[in-house]
């Protein structure tokens, strides 16, 4: 196979292969190994700014590609909030809403396109800010051990707070969103 040919495809390896980094880094978590489980983190998180510059660049976004690379994303996070909330590092009620939103928000796509037969899958712009301030929090848990820094309890406190805050007002704009659009589709014409 020529490198011409594999292009079209490399996205979505390099999706893929996030994918296999989750139970990695869940691995290396429960072993309380957390610098390996932060740069496993970090070069997961690369990955999923590799596979997009790439498949934008080079035109090569597919079908499969806009399912998986959420899909991956959304693995890696809870995967991240549970293992770190069983270890007691975050605490329960936050991953039971970060879960809980992503839940409802892969439930309503499903029941979306279910009535409507017309799901775009566009995130949210508090969608993104809760996303990179989830990436924020992860990365801040994981890098002390890993880099050798302290960070202040009360701004882990804070960033804890934030990441519950923006959780809950992305959940609800998915709602109102959905709802309207699908209010919108099931009016008579």
């Amino acid at each position: 196979m020529t490198p011409r040919a594999i292009l079209p495809w490399l996205p979505n390896l390099i999706t893929v292969a996030r994918l296999f980094s989750v139970p990695a880094m869940v691995y290396f978590l429960l072993l309380g190994q957390m610098a390996t489980a932060f740069w496993i983190f970090v070069l997961a998180g690369l990955s999923d700014a590799l596979d997009g510059l790439i498949a934008k660049r080079w035109h090569c976004v597919t079908t499969l590609g806009t399912y998986l690379d959420p899909l991956a994303d959304k693995l890696l996070l809870v995967a991240a909030f549970v293992t770190l909330s069983l270890q007691g590092y975050l605490p329960l009620w936050l991953v039971i809403l970060v879960v809980s939103r992503d839940v409802m928000i892969v439930g309503g796509a499903l029941l979306y396109q279910q009535l409507t037969r017309n799901l775009q899958l566009r995130p949210l712009l508090v969608s993104k800010l809760n996303t990179g301030v989830q990436i924020l929090l992860i990365a801040v848990i994981l890098a002390p051990p890993a880099l050798g820094l302290s960070l202040p309890e009360a701004a882990v406190a804070l960033l804890i707070w934030l990441t519950g805050l923006t959780t809950l007002v992305s959940g609800v704009a998915y709602l109102v969103t959905w709802g309207r659009k699908a209010m919108q589709s099931d009016e008579p014409r």
